[in-house]
């Protein structure tokens, strides 16, 4: 293959471009943001769920029960409705995605050309600067950069790289810029080659995704020899193969929550596609929980709460022998325009080009300052902090704005003082997460007066400050937990403080977006940028506000506390039934008795006291905060109705032969105390009842009612005669005095043993 060595200002031809797409020598994304759609269906299809009820449909099929695979229909409309609202979030995040996809800047046919990463082709020459993502291998041709290799690393440490050096994809620049040869493209690149080994993946934090597979691995491991159990005693109580067929599937269906993953995505897409109507796009499904637990944001000032935009206001001469029109129009003209206060410095003084260039010193915020060295001396601005050890009056006065230093060598000569804007809505923003009860601590580069000042403006009271710089390692953890406004604050520190709050058993919020927030963006539990943030910032954080403004916060957090609550809600309805459908297969796969249910009769009760109204809560608003561990909370509530069910089923099997029921009307009384105690627990979770919450329990029983006295006989259910009403008002009795006191133990054991419940 013969590789191009073309002239930095002209780049590739065309033809040569043309060339290399057809040898399929170009850039294209070797990592599928979303799955496909035949993925998505695969994946709903195929699940361990969709697999156990599929075989015990068969199990039914074959000894000719036809109508007990009613449960089907459910499991296919739970598929089908979870399919198509996965799909519809897919596309809006691609639709989104291209959005916001990063572009690359490269040099062909003698012009500067802005690209998708994907269009770049072997040899192309490309331009980086401070904040791009490094996309491609590439080798420096011209200029100097200070790299951070962390993501594919681990090392914080800045690398230099110069003329003839490697650039690592995945890595990105902190200083500097530079023209560069694309060396390889996509599978050939580092990033692809180590991946198995070296590149940095931030695993999901998802405590519901975990509690969830934690439920299907215990699910899967007992439910097949459990089954065989029960069905060989089923078996042996003198039934033939048809009926013991039938209550070992109905006791199977009962104890696999087969809605429930189901749900727990469903709701995850709806709130992905309710997001993109605020503009803001989801990279990673659970960060949506983890919004909706934070305790803590770290708040980046710049960009977040001020707008990114700064203003020059004046300029103090320390001496009058040097021309500081004339020196900082040399530096300007001669340093690069990387952020919002370069672009300031650079509108505001004229361009001159009379000082010959020996060295220039871009910008980093590791030591937080830029200048260019010149034949006629050497002159750096900068925080005044990190440039001289003394205290200038005009430095002191100015503090309540961005003050900057000019030096000649170590003399200051100069101050620059800047004005930073407030965003419109910042005040409503951090009023309303203080109100929510979350922590709000501000992070900035700048000096401590100045932010400060601008917290005190955006809204933030008790504001305790602390200039980080000042302190030794060992004191940075106490003064994380102890303050709220942090200046002088190094990408590293920001890192390091996000880790200190984690450590401390906070879920931590980062907004940013900057290359000095690149590392706390990927360490915090869920991180927040803009649309036109650097390239760095953006492909690492988990949401992206579209509208480049952080007002929408407040109906993120809203969107995910509305998530997770109902989520949770819901939960607590599908395991109430896998826990009474558990303990019923152990103790009848014991007893002498018959299983009294078939499956027909529990997707009766499902539908009305699980079905219908997971769907219904599990949209519905809901701003309550997060509280507790989500499956302690599932199973605080879930556990009391289980054991209710399973005393009524247990009370009436013994109690029912004693009076000499037959099977039908046990199973008949089955049913109807297991609605009852299901609508028991739906109202405790209803509470407090709303017009919607009230409406749906009066007319699910109504439902439920009309269905039992309807369609008894599609059913298997008997008419109640006078005994039989007579038991159920003894049982409606037991079972509320038995509600309560199952609740009351159920939180004494949890609180007692929480390990246990974890």
């Amino acid at each position: 293959m013969e590789r191009f060595n073309p002239n930095l200002n002209e780049g590739l031809s065309n033809n040569q471009v043309k060339l290399r797409i057809e040898q399929e020598l170009t850039n294209k994304e070797t990592s599928v943001p979303t799955k496909t759609i035949p993925q998505i269906i695969k994946d709903n299809i195929f699940t361990l769920f969709n697999f156990l009820n599929f075989g015990l449909a068969l199990a039914i099929f074959a000894v000719g029960s036809y109508k007990n695979l009613l449960f089907m229909g459910i499991v296919l409309c739970n598929t089908l409705i979870s399919t198509i609202q996965e799909i519809r979030s897919k596309l809006v995040i691609d639709k989104l995605s291209v959005i916001t996809s990063t572009k690359a800047k490269v040099i062909r046919n003698g012009k500067i050309e802005t690209i998708n990463n994907e269009d770049i082709v072997l040899d192309d020459i490309i331009l980086f600067k401070a904040g791009n993502q490094i996309v491609t291998d590439a080798i420096i041709m011209e200029g100097e950069v200070s790299v951070n290799e962390s993501f594919i690393t681990g090392e914080t440490e800045l690398i230099t790289y110069k003329k003839g050096d490697m650039l690592k994809s995945g890595s990105f620049i902190v200083v500097g810029n530079c023209k560069a040869k694309v060396e390889h493209v996509s599978l050939d690149n580092y990033t692809n080659v180590i991946s198995k080994d070296a590149k940095y993946i931030k695993p999901i934090n998802s405590i519901l995704m975990n509690s969830l597979n934690k439920i299907i691995k215990i699910i899967s491991i007992i439910i097949i020899p459990l089954g065989i159990l029960l069905f060989l005693n089923q078996y042996s109580l003198d039934n033939n193969l048809k009926l013991a067929v039938i209550n070992t599937v109905a006791a199977l269906i009962g104890m696999i929550p087969e809605g429930l993953v189901l749900l727990t995505s469903t709701v995850l897409a709806v709130s992905v596609i309710r997001l993109s109507k605020l503009n803001v796009l989801v990279q990673e499904l659970y960060c949506i929980e983890m919004l909706a637990r934070v305790d803590t944001i770290c708040l980046d000032k710049t960009g977040t709460i001020t707008d990114g935009k700064m203003e020059v206001i004046k300029v103090i001469n320390l001496d009058k022998k040097y021309n500081l029109e004339e020196i900082m129009g040399n530096m300007v003209n001669n340093l690069e325009v990387d952020n919002a206060t370069s672009e300031a410095i650079s509108k505001y003084f004229k361009k001159y080009n009379n000082y010959e260039v020996i060295k220039k010193i871009p910008f980093s915020p590791v030591y937080k300052y830029s200048g260019v060295e010149f034949k006629e001396g050497k002159f750096i601005y900068g925080a005044p902090e990190f440039l001289t050890k003394k205290e200038i009056k005009e430095v002191i006065d100015n503090q309540d704005n961005r003050t900057l230093l000019i030096c000649h060598d170590k003399k200051p000569i100069g101050v620059i003082v800047l004005k930073d804007t407030i965003r419109k809505n910042a005040k409503k923003t951090i009023d309303y997460l203080i109100s929510q009860g979350v922590d709000v601590k501000i992070i900035s580069g700048d000096n401590i007066k100045t932010v400060s000042k601008i917290a005190k403006n955006a809204g933030l009271t008790d504001i305790r400050g602390i200039d980080v710089s000042t302190l030794e390692n060992l004191e940075l953890e106490n003064a994380v937990l102890k303050n709220n406004i942090f200046a002088r604050v190094t990408p590293l520190q920001k890192k390091q403080m996000v880790e200190i709050l984690q450590k401390n058993k906070h879920f931590v919020a980062m907004t940013g977006d900057g290359v000095n927030d690149v590392l706390a963006l990927k360490q915090a539990d869920c991180s927040i940028t803009i649309k036109n943030a650097t390239d760095a910032a953006r492909n690492v954080s988990q949401l992206v506000l579209l509208d480049d403004d952080f007002d929408s916060i407040p109906s993120i957090v809203r969107e995910g506390r509305r998530t997770i609550n109902n989520i949770e809600r819901s939960a607590t309805l599908f395991l109430a039934k896998t826990g009474y459908a558990f303990l019923l297969a152990l103790i009848f796969m014991i007893v002498n008795f018959n299983y009294p249910f078939q499956p027909i009769q529990l997707t009766l009760t499902n539908f009305f006291t699980i079905g219908v109204p997971s769907f219904v809560l599990a949209l519905e608003p809901n701003n309550n905060r997060i509280k507790g561990n989500f499956l302690i909370n599932v199973i605080s509530r879930s556990l009391p109705t289980s054991l209710t069910i399973v005393l009524n089923i247990v009370l009436i099997a013994i109690l029912g032969n004693l009076i000499n029921l037959t099977d039908g009307q046990i199973s008949t009384l089955c049913v109807i105390m297991t609605g009852f105690t299901g609508f028991l627990l739906l109202f405790k979770i209803c509470f407090p009842l709303n017009r919607l919450r009230l409406s749906l329990i009066i007319v699910l029983i109504l439902g439920f009612i009309g269905t039992l006295i309807g369609f008894k006989e599609f059913f298997v259910l008997t008419v109640l005669n006078l005994k039989m009403f007579l038991f159920i008002l003894v049982l409606v009795f037991i079972s509320l005095i038995l509600f309560s006191i199952m609740s009351v133990l159920v939180d004494k054991l949890i609180k007692k043993y929480p390990r246990f419940f974890e």
